[in-house]
């Protein structure tokens, strides 16, 4: 507890500590912990049943699939938990071809919906509608994209190592004949996940339509509390997302595929009106409608799940962000940067100097810099050369701003409003159409400018935000029906062809999946133009709550040098040496959470004092980067009454844990904190050390926990290394 305020005493244990105590009174999760240790847990594939079944198998989750009489998911267990997820078979995906709908696998004759028993299996027959399972192939992880780590961020490895597995569908009539149907799964080494994806093969001399495709149908286990009014529970002790995501900072805001259903054919539920909704649906929202050509492959989105074993909100939270670890290293690539607002070149050459000798690794030609990548002016290309080479000469890394989505090109190039047929109405009112002939000539611009220049990475505000556009003159998509689809593929190719040129992205929306590096980590813009000394507890509330969900390398901040957006003097840390106080404050939580801000201005520092404080925050920065860059546990959220605290824990680093704790107030707080410590995988006792002081050895208790009591001092903060 805290002997300032001794009623916040259960806040300070926090969240994580609960779930020490459920792994102990409850035996959860399986030891070793996967979370601690999860080299222990390899991905196998199995065939069992004389052939007549494939397993997918970690030791945290197992998928089984019946290959007889027709191919069908009939069992996914997690292993941990010793839950069942699967009530009763479906289709492994659904695709509309020229119009007619047709399943991919799938048994029927499972009369009880509520529930499936083995002993059923052999009395379930194929569809003679559906493609029909021809065999299968196994073996590693494969890329789908090319990616190395270019800059700072923990080592990990591309693709993800694990094991994958196809199976082959073909049709016996005659109108599908040709068509190849790969469904394709992939189990992860160390994690409860399981990513699928389909291709559909045109083997023959003719084109086809894709009109739509489901590549996921999981007729789940009923929730519990179903009686209640759908909403009102929760769902499933299941997280699921695709790459096929836009128009949000938040994996649920731009969430775009899954659904949950009703299943009008499970009459056993609870519910009389058989609103349950039970049957999980990973589709696009609207076609693709895509044509495919002879000897063509059409390839769907990636959808993964990721099967939780905790109903705890920091474990679920910590087991989100080991999937964005594992399947989107380029995320956790996190680099210093400042936000220049000036393309004039004394003023970025003074800037990538300051860079140097302060320790920041990249500079941001921000918007309102007058950079501008949309450029063929030879002349301008080649001013921007110079920067960007000079840049490198010194060891720093440059580039630049563009706006895409959320602007007027013109009534031509906009998206067309299906509902009313002309331009307006989009996600940000007016919006260019990424298949019009702007937008095809934008992408071909922005390659020729990265190219040309040798910038390193791409601020691209506004992206696509998933309009639908039904001009049928738009060279890029045929209509409607296909116009949200091939949008997105324009934009995500773009974001794989970055990837595999180590250009670093800064994307406002939740293309990680597709490549981008990082997205904002959750504020309010005009909160920037508030008193300073509101601005920085705000953003320590901001950078709490937007770790919940993203690793601290995954969301920016942001610190206004110069004024942003009104505000005036008080707003502002320029003239940076008059407001050194609120400067350094803004350096220590934002490098204490490993969270990087846009410092957005014409300068990191005016004065050799100035510049000694924001060297000193940078050096120990890299000093502890490995521990700060790592996960963070949300022990007390900023409050403004108290301290406040947030640890980093990493079982794997010889720094197991990094404690800060700060203290809002105008007088010292003196506190006694519960530090919970369990996913430092630490037991018995830990070494603690205040700053850089000795250390001192403290207990743990059968939970991970000890107590420290600390005393900071008025305004300021102090940390604590884990050994």
């Amino acid at each position: 507890m805290l002997a300032s305020r001794p009623k916040s005493a259960p806040v300070l244990m926090c969240l994580a500590a609960s779930a020490a105590l459920s792994q102990v009174t409850g035996g959860l999760p399986r030891t070793p912990d996967w979370l601690i240790s999860p080299g222990t847990y390899n991905a196998a594939i199995v065939t069992e049943d004389a052939g007549t079944t494939i397993r997918m198998q970690n030791g945290l989750i197992s998928r089984a699939i019946r290959l007889k009489p027709n191919a069908a998911t009939f069992d996914i267990r997690n292993l941990v938990t010793g839950e069942e997820y699967v009530r009763a078979v479906r289709p492994e995906a659904i695709l509309r071809i020229n119009g007619r709908r047709v399943a991919v696998g799938g048994l029927t004759g499972q009369v009880e919906q509520g529930y499936l028993l083995d002993s059923w299996l052999d009395s379930l027959r194929s569809d003679t509608a559906a493609f029909r399972y021809a065999g299968y192939e196994s073996g590693p992880t494969v890329a789908p994209f090319p990616y190395r780590k270019k800059r700072w961020g923990p080592d990990a490895p591309w693709p993800p190592p694990g094991r994958s597995l196809t199976l082959r569908f073909r049709h016996a009539s005659r109108a599908l004949a040709g068509i190849d149907v790969a469904v394709h799964y992939e189990l992860y080494d160390g994690i409860p996940l399981v990513c699928k994806w389909i291709e559909v093969h045109n083997g023959g001399t003719i084109p086809f339509r894709l009109n739509a495709f489901t590549s996921e149908i999981l007729a789940l286990v009923e929730p519990h509390w179903s009686l209640d009014a759908p909403g009102t529970w929760d769902r499933y002790n299941i997280h699921v997302e695709s790459d096929y995501a836009f128009f949000g900072m938040t994996v649920a805001q731009a969430n775009k595929t899954a659904y949950w259903r009703t299943d009008s054919t499970f009459t056993s539920q609870v519910d009389y009106g058989l609103t349950t909704p039970c049957l999980l649906e990973c589709r696009p929202p609207l076609g693709p409608d895509v044509d495919v050509a002879p000897e063509e492959t059409f390839t769907t989105f990636r959808t993964f799940e990721l099967f939780y074993d905790s109903s705890e909100l920091e474990r679920r939270s910590l087991e989100l962000r080991r999937m964005y670890r594992v399947v989107a290293p380029w995320a956790m690539e996190n680099p210093i940067f400042l936000h220049l607002t000036s393309i004039e070149p004394d003023v970025v050459r003074s800037a990538v100097d300051q860079c140097v000798e302060a320790g920041f690794e990249m500079i941001i030609l921000s918007f309102g810099s007058g950079v501008n990548m949309e450029t063929d002016d030879e002349a301008a290309i080649a001013r921007m050369k110079a920067l960007a080479d000079y840049a490198h000469a010194r060891g720093i890394e440059l580039g630049g701003y563009s706006l895409l989505a959320s602007r007027h090109v013109s009534d031509e190039d906009d998206v067309i409003n299906p509902a009313t047929g002309r331009t307006g109405g989009a996600a940000f009112g007016n919006s260019p159409c990424l298949g019009s002939r702007w937008g095809i000539e934008y992408f071909r611009r922005i390659r020729a400018f990265i190219e040309r220049t040798g910038f390193d990475m791409l601020e691209h505000d506004g992206s696509y935000p998933g309009d639908i556009c039904a001009s049928t003159s738009h060279p890029g998509h045929r209509g409607e029906n296909d116009s949200q689809w091939r949008q997105w593929k324009t934009v995500t190719d773009f974001y794989k062809w970055c990837r595999g040129r180590d250009i670093y992205l800064n994307v406002p929306d939740w293309y990680f999946l597709s490549g981008s590096n990082k997205t904002a980590v959750g504020y309010r813009e005009t909160n920037w133009s508030l008193p300073r000394d509101r601005q920085i507890l705000l953003g320590r509330q901001n950078i709490f709550d937007g770790t919940w969900y993203k690793t601290p390398s995954m969301g920016w901040t942001f610190v206004p040098l110069v004024e942003y957006q009104g505000g005036g003097a008080a707003a502002t840390l320029e003239p940076l040496s008059e407001h050194l106080e609120a400067y350094e404050a803004h350096l220590a939580q934002n490098f204490g959470s490993g969270i990087q801000a846009c410092y957005r201005g014409r300068r990191l520092y005016d004065t050799d004092t100035t510049r000694g404080v924001v060297k000193k925050w940078t050096d120990w920065y890299k000093k502890h980067r490995a521990i700060l860059n790592s996960d963070i546990i949300h022990m007390h959220r900023p409050d403004g009454r108290a301290l406040d605290c947030m640890l980093h824990v990493n079982p794997a680093l010889p720094e197991k844990g990094l404690l800060m704790v700060y203290n809002p107030l105008t007088q010292p707080l003196t506190g006694t904190i519960t530090v919970p410590l369990y996913y430092t995988g630490l037991t018995g006792s830990v070494r603690i050390r205040q700053e850089e002081g000795n250390a001192q050895t403290y207990a743990l208790d059968a939970y991970g926990r000890t107590e420290i009591t600390v005393t900071v001092q008025p305004r300021s903060r102090t940390w604590y290394t884990i050994e």
